[in-house]
């Protein structure tokens, strides 16, 4: 039997993988099937993008030598309803009637290790041969002085929102900070990303950063870069973030704030160490190059313990941590961060799409001038 933490885009490859092998698996889910991918992340996000670069092309009609008879009308309520239709119809395809109609069995609580060899779902003791950790991550909180008390975003629950801010501020200048910038910004808002770097996106390069920069100046987003926001205050319906830079103190007046400052992996609750696997809050599980966990019958794939946090990259490192824990030992295979290339595609906003070398072209980098954030026209 193979337990499995979970049912993001790790968990839902590792069991279509498992089961097509004939084993005997089982799901420990304690909230929604599909993970952040489906939920808070790729999906939404994709179909919010998608909305928006409609509507900007249709502001822009007069570049393309189209004629827009009427101004387009942005109807949000009816944005947020559609991204909502989109995330229920391929929430169809990863449902428990699928899965266990495939041969797996969907357990749904809290679930934690009890030793190195047994588990506890809502007090039910369970034994397994071998586990998959693939706990995925949730955004980073910080410690920003008052935001609690007055209210924030998340990159997972701002899908939650239902009316278009007029003034949005998003702390945090990396990949999800900037698209979702330029988004809001094309659908109406006047958004201002505060960023601590001197750079938007500080883990690539200066010509993409810039590349960007440029973009989402050209859609009307404000970048304050080289900032600090050292508190915020105010109320319900008028917030307040002040900020400093290189000593100058200034405050910025929002309707909403968005806080996208990284994520953290979900190992808080699993009590990993009764299990005897190494973990700390900032790295996640430890594994080594064949996903394997210093318990040699626990492995861990995805968001938990991997460095890129990509819906590919999990479900990649998924199907090979079930591989090594199912196969011979001449028949193990290793996953490195050395051999993942990423393409960027900059200029209408930042969108990082990652795979193993393997499965994708050698090209590291892509730039793209004047392209967009988000899917190709079509997929959402």
């Amino acid at each position: 039997m193979i337990w499995q933490f979970w049912a993001g885009p790790a968990d839902l490859a590792a069991v279509d993988l498992a089961v097509r092998r004939g084993l005997n698996v089982a799901l420990l889910e304690r909230g929604c099937l599909g993970g952040n991918s489906l939920n808070a992340g790729s999906v939404p996000s994709k179909a919010l993008i998608h909305a928006a670069r409609v509507f900007t092309t249709l502001r822009r009609g007069e570049e393309l030598a189209a004629s827009v008879p009427t101004k387009p009308r942005i109807a949000f309520v009816e944005i947020m309803a559609r991204m909502r239709r989109i995330r229920t119809r391929i929430a169809e395809y990863q449902s428990v009637e699928r899965l266990c109609a495939q041969g797996a069995d969907v357990f749904f609580g809290d679930a934690c290790f009890a030793g190195p060899n047994t588990l506890t779902v809502d007090g039910a003791q369970l034994s397994f041969k071998k586990a998959l950790v693939a706990t995925g991550a949730r955004p980073r909180q910080g410690d920003i002085p008052g935001l609690p008390q007055i209210g924030y975003f998340t990159s997972e629950s701002i899908f939650d929102i239902d009316a278009l801010p007029k003034w949005l501020a998003i702390i945090g200048g990396g990949p999800l900070g900037c698209e979702l910038a330029q988004a809001f910004c094309r659908l109406g808002s006047h958004v201002t990303i505060v960023q601590r770097d001197p750079k938007l996106l500080p883990h690539e390069d200066r010509n993409a950063s810039e590349i960007l920069a440029m973009a989402l100046s050209r859609d009307g987003v404000e970048m304050r870069l080289n900032t600090t926001v050292v508190g915020a205050r105010g109320e319900t319906r008028e917030k307040w973030i002040d900020t400093v830079n290189n000593g100058v103190k200034s405050s910025i007046l929002v309707d909403e704030i968005l806080l996208t400052i990284g994520r953290m992996p979900n190992v808080d609750s699993l009590r990993l160490d009764v299990a005897g696997i190494d973990s700390d809050a900032i790295e996640g599980a430890k594994v080594d190059d064949y996903m394997r966990t210093t318990n040699v019958d626990v492995y861990a794939a995805g968001d938990v313990c991997n460095v890129h946090k990509f819906t590919n990259i999990a479900e990649a490192s998924a199907r090979i941590a079930v591989l090594n824990a199912l196969g011979r030992s001449t028949e193990r295979q290793k996953a490195s961060d050395d051999s993942v290339v990423h393409l960027l595609r900059s200029g209408g906003g930042a969108h990082r799409h990652a795979r193993p070398r393997s499965e994708s072209a050698i090209n590291p980098r892509e730039k793209l001038h004047g392209g967009d954030a988000g899917c190709r026209s079509g997929d959402y």
